[in-house]
């Protein structure tokens, strides 16, 4: 199975772009649910969306997607939430823990 990680971190900001539209879908639906989650069971903050980001990223090198271009795109993509958190704090986006 060939990925193209590119596709799935370049995208336009349109409504129909899929890598919008799935960061939408992790900032309504999962990011809420990890921390309900750890809140309901009493585990440690950001314990899910650690233990969960590690073991989405262990599916994709069962699939034979390399570590390395795995953690090319993962630089890639926190280059960008870096860059819109500034973004956001000079804009007067969201207080820290609002999530």
């Amino acid at each position: 199975m060939s990925v193209d990680l590119k596709e799935l971190t370049d995208h336009d900001h349109s409504d129909e772009c899929p890598v919008c539209r799935a960061q939408d879908i992790v900032q309504s639906a999962l990011l809420p649910a990890a921390s309900a989650w750890e809140a309901n069971d009493e585990l440690p903050h950001f314990s899910v969306a650690l233990q969960g980001a590690a073991e989405l990223l262990g599916v994709m090198l069962e699939e034979g997607i390399s570590r390395e271009d795995i953690e090319s795109a993962l630089g890639q993509l926190l280059d960008d939430i870096e860059q819109r958190i500034v973004e956001d704090q000079v804009m007067g986006g969201p207080p820290k823990g609002s999530a």
